[in-house]
């Protein structure tokens, strides 16, 4: 692996088209990502990716009149410590952390041709290396503007606003959808056990494969039923494993109580009575949710959520004591 200042200038130069080129198809990664749901910000970048690609070929040009059309296989990867493009990691940035990435990029690469310049031996490398550090100071400067610009008056409320869509559709739908079923549908077989055997331990058990039987199937649920492509609404792996852990969640709350050992003076009645308790406080959590994320009334919410928990929990209790 070869020094910066080990290399000539042509092959300095094709480095810089190199670096530009991968510039531009980052920042063109960045407004695709966020076309649908930011489309200013999304504009944000298409204007960076625009002056990068107009950078490169300037450069291009410049190579083109003093080396001709080709170009050596030089990579940032080739040269000892180049700044890196960790594309791998774009995808699951937010607007805001692109922006600041965007301006990091930029001011690294302007810092490392500076630090280069004043190690060169040559004069015209450390005259290249000295314009180009100029050409990504610019660079920086102008994201830097351009991020101010968008993080100000209409275009921001309109991003704060997005932003809180795709927080309610990728995390919070999942994450109600998994608490729900997680609370409500564990109730029946939770307290069948219950009010079949009267014993705590063997009620837990049941209770525990019934909440991780749930989760793993939320899970898998969420995460196949929609991959995001159309919707937006993201990762259908992040959104499954979210949705999988509050179902699993929603169930062990209530699951838990049964924990109380059997040895104890009246167990039973101590863990069913925690037990309740619990499934009083999961309901209400549930519908305030609902009210904060989706706007629903709280009496409304509260009513549709206690009215299935208690139909669930009857119907356990009923078939438990046949």
């Amino acid at each position: 692996m070869m020094a910066l200042t080990d290399l000539t200038e042509r092959e300095v130069l094709a480095l810089a088209i190199a670096s530009e080129e991968e510039d531009s198809r980052i920042y063109r990664s960045f407004a695709e990502s966020l076309r649908a749901d930011l489309p200013g910000s999304a504009g944000l970048f298409e204007a960076m990716a625009d002056e990068e690609r107009g950078h490169r070929d300037d450069l291009y040009a410049a190579y083109r009149q003093r080396f001709g059309e080709h170009l050596p296989p030089l990579r940032r990867e080739d040269v000892r410590g180049f700044p890196r493009r960790r594309a791998v990691w774009w995808q699951g940035l937010d607007a805001g952390r692109m922006r600041r990435e965007a301006e990091a990029m930029e001011a690294q690469a302007a810092g490392f041709y500076e630090r280069a310049a004043e190690l060169s031996r040559d004069l015209g490398v450390r005259q290249l290396f000295t314009r180009l550090a100029e050409i990504e100071r610019g660079h920086g400067r102008r994201a830097g503007a351009l991020a101010a610009a968008q993080e100000t008056g209409a275009a921001a409320d309109e991003e704060a606003r997005a932003a809180h869509r795709l927080f309610v559709l990728r995390y919070v739908q999942p994450g109600l959808a998994g608490l729900i079923d997680g609370s409500v549908s564990t109730l029946a077989p939770l307290f069948a056990a219950a009010f079949a055997t009267h014993n705590n331990w063997q009620t837990f058990l049941v209770g525990l494969a019934a909440s991780i039987g749930a989760g793993i199937s939320m899970g898998f649920t969420e995460a196949l039923s929609d991959d995001g492509s159309i919707t937006g609404r993201g990762s259908p792996w992040l959104r499954g494993l979210v949705c999988g852990i509050m179902t699993a969640v929603g169930g062990l709350g209530h699951t838990l109580p049964y924990l109380v050992p059997d040895s104890w003076t009246n167990a039973f009645s101590v863990a069913t009575v925690l037990a309740a308790l619990v499934v009083a406080v999961e309901l209400l959590v549930i519908s305030g949710i609902r009210t904060r994320y989706m706007e629903t009334p709280f009496w409304r919410a509260a009513l549709q959520v206690v009215l299935g928990g208690v139909l669930v929990l009857i119907a356990g209790v009923a078939i438990g004591s046949a």
